[in-house]
């Protein structure tokens, strides 16, 4: 493990007891707290980079009070303008930011495009409740406009400041404002989600020291057979960069977060990951309350790997960084087809990530995967028998684990040159099979076109046989 990885590591441990205590503050002291421990974070490790944050949260502010009409669109703006500063500092004569600034970073954009959007929502209903003289029907709103210390507070809150998980600012309040934090349920969950971590670390060590990332570089590995190339891609996917590496850290972010008890809503609420309950409830005194951490939940391990289609693997990797692309993003594009919809989103993920090439080339594969399944289930899938639609379900897994697979040597060779030489070397064999799923399904989608048409037209004519021998006899 490399030295910054092993500061993250000491971070995600350490939150995991730290956050236990913070059960025992009241909610100014909590709140102080928090801020002062996520701050000491930032610039232990950030240093002077610090400042690329601060600027960003007193740019929302001013936006937030100056404007508040047009917060969800500057935020965005300004937010996605100072990313690309960020990562071209170097070009204006600046120190190239640490890892750990780049991180906080990525986390705190999005934070301040959703707040600016909370805090507009917020100001929406309250003119509606004073014209309609009705309560507010949204659920988990602000219930009043956040301050520059709230603003603060929220922005480098200790819990996820580096690895996410991505929550609102109504969860952070929450958290704050919970009645009784120590009833909560905390070493259970979060025991539950640790047992795991244990064994990503292993399977890390293992896999990483067989198949080294820089071999795949050399001419050596694209020289040897097609099958050893993407063998050798198969185990790269289950490196520490793109699984095990990242069930491990959200796996442990969520363990910090749930010792905190941030996140815990009764289950009723029918809490999403990122944006919280999407119900509204209350508390009943007759019942025993049963909660859960939904709302901070980051990854789902299992479902990841074992679904069936890739559009569905997409809503359990990074869920809640997935839940704001959905809310924020996928809306708002500038397109009404679902495919240019869903390739918008993955393009302004990419860019969120970085500017390496290597994102966009993944990341823009993604529709093209999911429009192939699309075509084969419409197409192929729904004729087929229970026995039939179970074997197609499997061929399904194999190919989106070979497609995630294959989108991953994006994700970790990061240039255009080399993720282009690594395709080329396996003959971009995703590429082509997903433009065949495509070509195959409206082929045949076509071909049930004519066969509808072909029957609509028989059942026409013999209803005018019909018509002309009923019309005969009365003759």
């Amino acid at each position: 493990m490399s030295p910054d990885e092993l500061v993250y590591l000491g971070i995600l441990a350490a939150s995991i007891p730290v956050g236990f205590l913070f059960r025992y503050l009241s909610p100014p002291v909590k709140q102080g707290a928090a801020l002062l421990l996520g701050l000491s974070i930032t610039i232990a490790t950030c240093h002077i980079h610090a400042l690329h944050s601060l600027a960003t949260v007193f740019g929302i502010w001013i936006i937030m009070k100056s404007s508040w009409r047009h917060a969800p669109a500057l935020s965005l703006t300004w937010t996605f303008l100072y990313l690309l500063f960020f990562r071209l500092v170097t070009w204006f004569g600046l120190p190239q930011p640490t890892p750990f600034a780049n991180a906080i970073q990525l986390l705190l954009t999005l934070k301040m495009v959703s707040l600016a959007n909370e805090v507009y929502t917020f100001h929406i209903e309250k003119k509606n409740e004073v014209s309609s003289f009705a309560k507010s029907p949204v659920i988990g709103g602000l219930s009043e406009e956040p301050s520059l210390y709230d603003i603060l507070s929220y922005s480098y809150c200790y819990a996820g400041i580096m690895t996410g998980p991505f929550f609102r600012f109504q969860t952070y309040a929450d958290w704050l404002r919970q009645p009784s934090p120590q009833a909560l349920p905390g070493w259970v969950p979060c025991l539950q989600r640790l047992k795991l971590v244990p064994i990503y670390a292993a399977l890390f060590l293992a896999v990483d020291s067989v198949f080294p990332l820089a071999f795949v570089r050399t001419e050596e590995f694209l020289d040897r057979n097609i099958f050893f190339r993407y063998f050798n891609d198969a185990a790269v996917f289950q490196r520490e960069v793109f699984r095990m590496r990242f069930y491990a850290a959200w796996c442990g972010a969520e363990a910090g977060c749930i010792s905190a008890g941030l996140g815990c809503y009764p289950e009723k609420a029918m809490s999403k990951p990122g944006g919280g309950p999407s119900v509204t409830y209350s508390p009943d005194p007759s019942d025993e309350e049963k909660y859960d951490f939904k709302t901070i939940q980051n990854i789902d391990c299992y479902n990841t790997d074992f679904c069936v289609k890739v559009r569905h693997g997409m809503r359990y990797w990074n869920m809640t960084v997935q839940w704001w692309l959905h809310h924020y993003i996928y809306p708002n594009a500038p397109f009404k087809a679902y495919a240019l919809r869903a390739g918008w989103t993955m393009f302004i993920s990419a860019y969120w990530h970085g500017l390496h090439v290597g994102y966009y080339l993944s990341f823009l594969t993604i529709p093209l995967c999911i429009a192939a399944e699309s075509a084969m289930e419409a197409s192929v899938r729904a004729k087929l028998g229970p026995s039939g639609q179970n074997v197609f379900d499997w061929v399904h897994w194999f190919l989106k684990m070979r497609a995630y697979d294959y989108m991953c040597m994006g994700f970790v060779l990061l240039k255009a040159s080399d993720t282009i030489n690594y395709w080329t070397s396996i003959y971009f064999i995703i590429h082509i099979i997903a433009v065949c799923c495509i070509i195959v399904g409206n082929v045949l989608k076509g071909g049930k076109r004519e066969e509808s048409r072909g029957n609509k037209g028989e059942k026409k004519e013999a209803e005018k046989i019909e018509n002309l021998k009923s019309r005969e006899k009365t003759d």
